[in-house]
């Protein structure tokens, strides 16, 4: 599966965006999606993932009751609602799937198999 993120931007603390993720290729519908996002300096941070029934989610704890994850299987597309955008935030953004996650690995990047290009989300103070 190819993934094309897009939806990042600069934005102000406290403001929202939100990203998508478009899959092309067969069986999106059976992938588990992720984020991640990768700041200058830094690893690379698990953000949220989705299993592919979409019923399922889990967050990383700086994004906890900010961020949304959610999917449409018709359109091929994950999102990322970011509200209460924080400078912290800052990052260049990822989409990952893979066709089945280790149950308790939906945070560990080398579970993921197949990778977006990365969307730059910048958040101003």
């Amino acid at each position: 599966v190819q993934l094309q993120a897009s939806g990042g931007g600069l934005v102000q603390a406290g403001g929202s965006l939100r990203l998508s993720c478009a899959a092309s290729g067969r069986a999106f519908s059976f992938y588990d999606m992720a984020w991640f996002r990768e700041a200058p300096g830094k690893e690379r941070d698990f953000v949220s993932a989705i299993t592919w029934s979409g019923r399922h989610t889990y967050y990383g704890d700086s994004v906890k009751g900010r961020f949304t994850i959610s999917r449409d299987n018709a359109k091929n597309t994950v999102y990322l609602q970011m509200d209460s955008l924080k400078p912290e935030d800052t990052a260049v953004y990822y989409c990952a799937a893979v066709q089945k996650v280790i149950p308790g690995h939906y945070s560990d990047y080398s579970e993921y198999a197949n990778w977006g290009q990365g969307t730059q989300v910048t958040v101003s103070s």
